[in-house]
């Protein structure tokens, strides 16, 4: 058996010096590696021998596979590195050729005015939330004193997914739930504000559309008041559009708000002075304000005789609007790259 083991590695040693291909390599380590390989067959042969000549042989079977295994192996790298050069030379790089120009993307004029209103009331301290789309008709409507039958849901007429749950109106339904949160646990003093998507059946002009974004901001504790309500507008305005920004507070109706005012900007386009934009009045309606009414401070489970608060809500649509001076409110949702290109560097 030695013999036979010495002649199959001299065997061996002549095929792999005159190899010239990889699948000629593979063809020889089938043949002297494989499972119906002499080498392989003297190994499960080895039990027929005595003891002493069983361990010369396996040993010297064991030193030959090593070996054929090595030179294989030596081989192969030889191959892998023959095939690299070449497929180095074929993807070659030229250095001076123009690079590739990648499009820069933009944040979404809604995410821009969202993300700026956010930090505002960061730094006023309110807590920001996410809040749920599918309400309960009690927490959309109910609970902020629009009980059934009331007139005032004609006004934010919606869409129903059955008799007890809505799509939402407006994010004050968030209020109601921190509210209700507050009466739970005995808390005196919160401020939040709420973003997210609202639904009505309203898409009259250029300027609506059946869903939009809104922020819904509130604040309770003990003594506020109304001269608290106009700061925080007065601030809000100012930061978003300019230093000099004027507001103008008209009495107005809400349900869950009372005393309650629209609140109208100084038209950023004129200054003031009366254009088509503003419909010569010098001022554009952005958003609806009050002081929270005592029935939803009840209604939630708060004491309007140690309570008190404020609240207000703003479409993110018509701050984005007049902020970038924007015509039609679907321009906003249609992804039009041309549209969007615009706004590549503003907050990014």
């Amino acid at each position: 058996m030695i013999k036979k083991i010495d002649n199959i590695l001299k065997e061996f040693n002549k095929e792999i010096s005159e190899v010239s291909s990889k699948s000629n390599l593979e063809s020889i380590k089938k043949k002297y590696l494989g499972k119906d390989s002499e080498l392989n067959n003297i190994l499960k042969d080895i039990k027929k021998v005595g003891n002493e000549e069983r361990k010369e042989v396996g040993n010297k079977s064991n030193e030959v596979k090593n070996s054929i295994i090595s030179l294989i192996t030596e081989q192969q790298e030889k191959f892998d590195l023959i095939d690299l050069k070449k497929q180095l030379e074929v993807e070659k790089i030229d250095q001076t050729f123009p690079g590739i120009n990648l499009k820069q993307g933009s944040i979404h004029p809604l995410n821009i005015a969202i993300n700026e209103v956010c930090e505002i009331f960061k730094e006023l301290g309110y807590q920001l939330i996410d809040g749920n789309e599918i309400e309960t008709d009690e927490y959309c409507f109910q609970k902020l004193n629009m009980p059934i039958g009331h007139p005032a849901r004609d006004m934010q007429d919606t869409f129903y997914i059955d008799d007890k749950t809505v799509l939402r109106t407006h994010a004050t339904n968030i209020t109601a739930r921190m509210l209700t949160y507050c009466a739970k646990n005995n808390l005196k003093d919160m401020a939040v504000l709420s973003f997210g998507n609202v639904y009505r059946r309203d898409d009259d002009d250029a300027t609506h559309s059946h869903q939009f974004m809104q922020m819904d901001v509130f604040a309770i504790g003990k003594d506020i008041s109304f001269a608290n309500l106009k700061w925080i507008l007065e601030h809000l305005c100012k930061r978003l559009f300019s230093e000099n920004t004027k507001i103008r507070m008209r009495p107005s109706f809400f349900p869950f708000t009372e005393p309650s005012a629209e609140v109208d900007v100084e038209c950023i386009n004129c200054s003031g002075k009366g254009c088509s934009i503003c419909k010569n009045t010098g001022f554009i309606e952005i958003l609806g304000s009050g002081m929270i009414d005592p029935n939803v401070l009840i209604q939630n489970g708060l004491d309007p005789n140690e309570i008190t608060g404020l609240a207000f809500g703003v479409g993110i649509e018509r701050i984005a609007m007049l902020k970038y001076n924007l015509k039609n409110i679907r321009d906003l949702y249609e992804n039009d790259v041309r549209f969007l290109d615009q706004f590549t560097f503003f907050g990014n």
